[in-house]
């Protein structure tokens, strides 16, 4: 199982605990190697083959889709679009990733509350991040890390003027969060609410035939 970098410092120094405590304190150990266990599977990074397609919207975050209705967005579209709704419990993997190839030519971070994760105003009024990407054929998204009432950390890997796989990795969001993938009319939802995704392999969306 790989571990994702924000994660291998934390796990190695658990992992020294869990040691060191088996030497000097054993009832101790248990509960070191519990932690070890939990922030080990918590930092999990799979490998995943994502589907070359460019007419696919694949999922920026593993967990459920709890929302998909439209929104104004006024920055990167400036018009209305779409919007689904991706909510990642702690025992989901929480690696974003890139829906589309293409470039990430716009980023803002927004202070905000911690509210839950799950409530409908949390892409509203919580501390987020947004990445605009460009595709192929001026075809733009957005994925918008969102943090949670656990979650108080967002961490981006990618920034304005990097060049994207389709699938690359994003950033992280720790322990508890919301993606949301913004995206024009030209693409047709393919996913339900309550519907179990995976980041880089359940399609979102698809160019409308």
């Amino acid at each position: 199982m790989l571990i994702n970098r924000e994660g291998l410092n934390l796990v190695l120094s658990l992992t020294g605990l869990t040691l060191i405590s088996a030497v000097i304190f054993p009832p101790l150990s248990p509960f070191f190697l519990i932690a070890t266990g939990f922030t080990a599977y918590f930092f999990r990074d799979p490998v995943r083959r994502v589907s070359p397609d460019p007419n696919e919207l694949v999922s920026p975050a593993d967990g459920h889709v709890v929302a998909i209705d439209r929104i104004h967005e006024p920055d990167f579209f400036g018009c209305e679009v779409q919007r689904v709704s991706i909510f990642l419990s702690v025992f989901d993997v929480h690696v974003n990733r890139s829906p589309i190839a293409g470039k990430v030519v716009y980023t803002k971070y927004r202070e905000g509350e911690f509210r839950a994760a799950l409530a409908s105003e949390a892409s509203e009024v919580n501390e987020r991040n947004s990445f605009g990407i460009l595709g192929d054929n001026n075809r733009k998204i957005i994925v918008t890390q969102i943090a949670g009432l656990i979650a108080r950390r967002i961490i981006p890997w990618k920034f304005e003027g990097d060049v994207v796989e389709k699938g690359a990795k994003l950033g992280m969001i720790r322990f508890g969060s919301r993606t949301d993938l913004l995206f024009p009319d030209e693409y047709e939802v393919s996913v339900r609410i309550g519907q179990r995704v995976r980041g880089g392999l359940e399609v979102i969306a698809r160019i409308r035939e």
